[in-house]
């Protein structure tokens, strides 16, 4: 379908931690990279000591009352005041302020850093490829020059043609913080409607350009969050999704409600646009929108959280009201295409791991759907239809698996990919057999291939120049047991000189939530670490999608306390398996796996030696109060539910901070222009243990300004960010890091 996104749901992103590297530039890291000393290092072992003084943070009489099963419980919430808008409120701003100035004196004396920097710099310095998206005749796509701040959007008329610049969001701000969110080239192929957006927010503004000239339009539409775009078939405008303008103040920490389905026409003002769909009377149901390929129908999807949607299907041609196929909430599905008046739909009403279906839009009822492809044994994470065949990925322990078949749901090939790791892409159109996929693993950066469905032909089109040989790294998969007799799958990844010994500097990544899978991807900081003789695990724990909807829901609401089992039994793996010990294991997540990384810290503070939460939700009685925390409900559960307020309360990290004087040393990490997890959230936490007799470990906040959640962030900021966090817990694991030249 001709959309960027049919269905935006604000699920909890990780977008700002060391596994999501933007391909940007950062001029002073290329600067300090001439400063690199020839493979010297220094134990970090020798540990440097930094007296902390850590700014001091009013308490406020602050207490709510909650309803648990027991009855009414009083909550003190000492550090409210730390919720406001750090644009808005001085006080705030100025405890930001000191809470930087006494982190980064730390950080800037860890040993290390620069070169960390000068190397990350090195090594992101090489050309990297969006995948490539066919549109009327012309191919369009993005590319990074190596260390530009932001990749750059180009358009060539044929697959081998030559590509000139259609948009540069690196001549938009001097910060580099200005960054294309997106862009859907028209039908025709003669505009391109694309997404801007300032300073890490989730806001969106939708701009015009002209293909042929460059020149641009005066379409502007404004206050556009969570919403796809997809064009008319005729091109005389597109359909979105926005919500109400905020009122002054509070952009950043309102409530998300509202939201509508509009019809933009080209060369009107926003407020002519067209209400295509709402729901005033449920003002918490979000919509999405999507044209068929044949531009016959509206395919429209309700939600109001991450989990389960409804579907509407509109006749364009007929202009007739939307025919209702799901008006409840209670499964996922996704329109794939149709067939004249039957649709194909991917669900997982009735299969877990997913089913593909096809019904009639004149008798879509349920119970008259048919299946094409039944539920297999490995969950379907991504269909397509594309040149009259359907190209379905699988996801086996993990691990992408590709096959197409007909319309029928006849088996066809399988697409040959060029080992084990993550596919992604297929797109395109029913009438269109050339689509385009990326291909990665831990070691292998995205390399961009064309294939025919028709013959089954893979066409390497776009690989990276690389700086390191792929063979150095060795990636393995292990099983371990948790609560439950579960066996849950970790990748190991290090390079072929680093051998188990019980102590090597370790990090472990996770995320447990949203039904979010993690894969094999590369990742340049990540790269680095292992460089430097770092391993890097990553526990694929349940609360995720690996598995299908039973994985995702063996680790949500009332089974939270799982996601957090699966990751401490990670941890005991690789102590167990020689890898690692208590003083060598650090732990890294972001968003919902900042909120884990706080869990488990303050469940076993003793298992680990250094830990890096992200943007994480560590007020669990009061996520649901800004801006997307609504929509988590489906995954936490409501606060205000006495049952899962106990469950809620019991993980919290704010609220569980544990008297012990084996915390491990800690580095919260987050934006001012977070609207997707409010920096209120980390300001809580980190002014909570820094208050709490918690030994002589740092307990630091990093607060990144004119930055949100991670999309869009800079080069400069990421290497910058990475660096600190780098030499932070190279310091407390002991890894041994190289020096820069006095």
């Amino acid at each position: 379908m001709r959309t960027l996104l049919l269905l935006t749901v604000p699920f909890l992103g990780t977008a700002l931690t060391a596994c999501a590297v933007n391909p940007t530039d950062d001029a002073s890291a290329s600067a300090a990279a001439s400063k690199v000393a020839e493979n010297t290092a220094k134990s970090a072992s020798e540990k440097i000591e930094v007296p902390l003084s850590y700014p001091s943070t009013r308490t406020v009489e602050q207490v709510d009352v909650y309803k648990s099963t027991a009855g009414e419980v009083e909550i003190a919430d000492p550090y409210r005041w730390l919720e406001a808008d750090v644009r808005e409120d001085q006080s705030v701003a100025d405890w930001v302020e000191a809470q930087n100035e006494v982190t980064f004196n730390y950080l800037n004396k860890l040993p290390g850093r620069q070169a960390i920097a000068a190397r990350l710099t090195e090594l992101l310095d090489y050309e990297r490829y969006g995948l490539f998206n066919k549109e009327g005749g012309k191919y369009f796509f993005s590319k990074n020059d190596g260390l530009q701040d932001q990749s750059v959007y180009y358009v060539q008329d044929a697959i081998d043609g030559d590509a000139r610049v259609l948009i540069d969001p690196n001549n938009w701000s001097e910060d580099g913080t200005v960054a294309l969110a997106g862009a859907v080239p028209s039908p025709d192929a003669s505009l391109v409607a694309y997404f801007v957006q300032d300073g890490g927010s989730d806001w969106r503004t939708i701009e015009l350009l002209n293909v042929e000239t460059g020149e641009k339009l005066s379409d502007r539409t404004e206050w556009v969050k969570f919403s796809g775009l997809s064009w008319a078939k005729d091109g005389s405008g597109y359909f979105y999704s926005r919500y109400p303008e905020p009122a002054e103040g509070e952009e950043f920490t309102a409530l998300n409600k509202d939201q509508k389905v509009y019809f933009h026409a080209l060369g009107t003002d926003q407020a002519d646009d067209t209400v295509v769909i709402e729901d005033p009377a449920r003002p918490d149901v979000g919509w999405g929108a999507g044209v068929s390929d044949d531009g016959d129908y509206l395919v429209f999807s309700s939600w109001t959280g991450t989990d389960g949607n409804g579907l509407r299907i509109k006749s364009l041609a007929e202009d007739a009201d939307p025919v209702s196929i799901i008006e409840n909430f209670d499964n996922n599905h996704s329109v794939i295409g149709n067939i004249g008046s039957r649709f194909l739909v991917s669900t997982d009403l009735g299969a877990p791991r997913l089913r593909i279906a096809s019904f009639d839009l004149a008798d879509p009822a349920t119970d008259n759907w048919v299946d094409v492809i039944p539920e297999g044994e490995f969950p379907i994470v991504g269909v397509s239809f594309v040149g009259g065949h359907l190209i379905v990925e699988t996801l086996e322990d993990a691990k992408s698996v590709v096959r197409v078949y007909t319309p029928e749901g006849e088996f066809v090939r399988n697409v040959d990919l060029p080992g084990i790791g993550s596919a992604g892409g297929f797109g395109g159109t029913a009438d269109d057999p050339e689509t385009f996929y990326a291909f990665t693993s831990f070691n292998a950066p995205s390399t961009i291939y064309q294939y025919n469905v028709e013959t089954g032909e893979s066409k390497l089109v776009r690989e990276p120049d690389l700086k390191f040989d792929p063979a150095d790294f060795v990636v393995e998969q292990v099983f371990f047991d948790s609560t439950g007799g579960v066996q849950v799958p970790m990748f190991i990844v290090h390079h072929r000189d680093v051998v188990p010994n019980g102590e090597q500097p370790t990090l472990l990544y996770g995320y447990g939530g949203f039904n979010i899978s993690l894969t094999p991807t590369f990742s340049t900081t990540r790269l680095q670490w292992m460089e430097m003789g770092g391993v890097f695990a990553l526990a694929n724990i349940r609360g995720g999608g690996e598995y299908g909807r039973d994985w995702h829901d063996g680790g949500r609401k009332l089974n939270k306390q799982n996601v957090f089992d699966d990751f401490i039994n990670a941890a005991e793996h690789l102590v167990e398996a020689g890898w690692a010990n208590s003083d060598t294991i650090a732990i890294q997540g972001g968003s919902n796996g900042g909120l884990l990384v706080g869990a488990v810290a303050n469940q076993r503070p003793e298992l680990f030696a250094a830990a890096l939460p992200a943007v994480g939700v560590m007020d669990m009685l009061r996520y649901n109060q800004f801006t997307a925390g609504r929509f988590w409900v489906d995954d936490y559960g409501d606060p205000a539910d006495p049952e899962m307020w106990e469950a809620l309360y019991a993980y919290s990290p704010l609220h569980n901070i544990p008297a012990t004087d084996e915390f491990p040393a800690t580095l919260v990490t987050t934006a001012d222009t977070d609207d997707r997890v409010v920096p209120g959230h980390s300001f809580k936490y980190a002014a909570a243990i820094q208050a709490a007799d918690l030994g002589a470990t740092p307990r630091l906040i990093r607060i990144e300004t004119r930055a949100g959640h991670g999309a869009g962030t800079p080069i400069s900021k990421i290497i910058e960010a990475t660096a600190d966090q780098w030499a932070f817990i190279a310091h407390h694991t002991g890894l041994e890091v190289p020096e820069t030249e006095e």
